[in-house]
């Protein structure tokens, strides 16, 4: 093989180096143009993603604060009940001892040799 023959082999190589070369940068600017395409699908997803968080937050506090309300309803009437039970105990207890307190005073008033009586009205 001569000088102009190995020359030749030269330029054939650099121009298939250079085609090989021009492939390879066509086939690199499709990856990164899909990656950048993906890259603004992901935040475009997170996007709509923060926006779903943030209305289910709305949601759950807007539950949250109807519970709340339902909640203290059902505290002030249980304990309204409570105090209407308690102060009709407390009458019936009051009742029993004035009863109780009437019928040892009845009891106490009698002879030695009377222990009970009854009252006939």
């Amino acid at each position: 093989m001569n000088e102009k023959d190995i020359k030749k082999v030269e330029e054939v190589f650099k121009h298939h180096i250079g085609i090989l070369s021009e492939d390879f940068q066509h086939k690199l600017d499709i990856v990164v143009e899909g990656h950048q395409m993906l890259s603004e699908k992901l935040d475009r997803v997170e996007s709509q993603l923060e926006q779903r968080i943030d209305g289910v937050e709305q949601r759950i506090n807007e539950v949250d604060a109807k519970l709340s309300k339902k909640i203290d309803g059902v505290r002030d009437d249980l304990n309204q009940k409570i105090d209407s039970v308690e102060v009709r105990l407390s009458e019936k207890i009051d009742a029993v001892a004035a009863d109780l307190t009437a019928h040892r005073a009845d009891t106490e008033g009698h002879r030695i040799g009377y222990r009970i009586s009854e009252s006939r009205d």
